[in-house]
């Protein structure tokens, strides 16, 4: 397997997803930012498809739609007092374009449906080195902006009024979080397609805040699982002619249904 370079490349890239979509995946599903994530998905195939309308790598339409749509997400009337009725249907409303706009400019370009379902499902084919040093800069980025704002971040996320009365920016830190959200779904929509991104980016946050409520371990248990199901689906994916997402999806929700058996388990104890 390894002794061809597109499968070196899709190990390469599959692992430097997994690791930024483990790390930002468990603070989303920890500030139940889901909603945001799944629409920033959806966000990236307009972006993808209008890139190849106007004939340019579909990656900068992924990171500069992904990333445009993080800022209009970020500028919504922010949820107050645990209703968030408004701030969900604006997100509701960018997604819905977002996805108009898509089938837009594939119809625009008189996309093949072997193309429309590469962009909603992902492929690990033709990765190119280029594109894995594309893909490690902007996830060095994310993980860099992370380390640097993770103490705030934690504490906005789990307590945002106490966070404000303590003099922390929850607005731009939030902010900030969406836009490196935005940027790590560009990453993972390129091999998972926009419609798979949650394999990657929720089901090893979900899985790992079953097995645990430390940060530390939950963070660290969120990549392991992701690095550990990319793997396993680029293997199945490579010895059997399904696709990657379906392989991913699968992995995922099998190890999130351990996870969520083992903590059933443990409460009963």
């Amino acid at each position: 397997m390894f002794a061809y370079h597109f499968m070196v490349n899709a190990f390469r890239a599959g692992t430097i997803v997994a690791v930024a979509g483990g790390l930002m995946g468990w603070f989303m599903v920890l500030r139940r930012q889901t909603f945001a994530g799944h629409t920033l998905a959806v966000v990236g195939f307009p972006g993808a498809a209008g890139a190849v309308w106007l004939g340019v790598n579909a990656a900068w339409g992924y990171f500069g739609f992904c990333g445009a749509g993080a800022l209009l997400i970020a500028a919504l009337p922010r949820a107050t007092g645990g209703d968030r009725s408004h701030e969900s249907a604006g997100i509701g409303v960018v997604q819905a374009f977002g996805l108009a706009a898509g089938f837009l400019f594939v119809s625009l370009y008189h996309g093949f449906l072997n193309g429309v379902s590469s962009l909603l499902f992902g492929s690990f084919l033709g990765i190119t080195d280029g594109q894995v040093l594309t893909l490690l800069l902007v996830c060095t980025a994310a993980v860099v902006a992370l380390a640097l704002a993770g103490r705030p971040l934690l504490f906005a996320s789990v307590d945002p009024d106490v966070a404000a009365a303590r003099g922390v920016p929850v607005r731009a830190v939030s902010a900030g979080f969406l836009l490196a959200l935005g940027l790590t779904v560009a990453e993972i929509s390129q091999i998972t397609g926009a419609l798979l991104v949650f394999a990657v980016l929720v089901m090893p946050a979900a899985a790992a805040q079953a097995l645990t409520i430390r940060p530390g371990a939950g963070l660290a248990a969120s990549v392991v699982i992701a690095v550990g199901i990319t793997w396993a689906a680029l293997t199945a994916a490579y010895h059997s002619s399904w696709p990657i997402g379906f392989w991913i999806a699968t992995f995922g929700f099998g190890v999130y249904l351990a996870a969520s058996g083992w903590r059933r388990w443990r409460s009963r104890r």
